[in-house]
């Protein structure tokens, strides 16, 4: 699990390495979303980096509306993705491919059983990044 200053303060210097910044920090304070975003403006967009709350998981996402549900559209961000890996060490940074290929529950042993079996995400991003009721 990354704190939130740290995530915080990964983002802010990921920014700035890459030529960005921060917009601003959405933070997850109910049961869902479980991952809090850090929206980035880089390159010519805005990105969303999004990290999981009870996991050392992060990915960079589409930027949602804090109301909306529904899957996260994951993108590419190698540039960015490599920075916050270098200042995050132990957070496991996952890619487009790595998220919406079909999901192994045996991959993922921290995940509960019972939420696999309630929620039955279809992929990994789906099971890591949990927007459901």
């Amino acid at each position: 699990m990354t704190d939130v200053r740290t995530f915080r303060g990964a983002c802010h210097e990921a920014a700035r390495r890459t030529g960005g910044r921060v917009l601003e920090f959405r933070l997850a304070d109910s049961v869902t979303p479980n991952f809090h975003q850090a929206l980035i403006a880089c390159g010519g967009r805005t990105v969303a980096v999004v990290c999981t709350r009870d996991s050392a998981v992060l990915a960079v996402a589409e930027p949602r509306d804090a109301a909306e549900s529904g899957p996260l559209t994951f993108v590419e961000a190698p540039e960015l993705v490599a920075v916050l890996s270098e200042l995050l060490p132990g957070v496991r940074a996952l890619t487009r491919s790595e998220l919406t290929g079909p999901f192994d529950a045996a991959a993922w042993p921290h995940l509960s059983p019972a939420d696999i079996t309630y929620w039955r995400p279809g992929t990994p991003g789906e099971a890591l990044f949990n927007y459901w009721d």
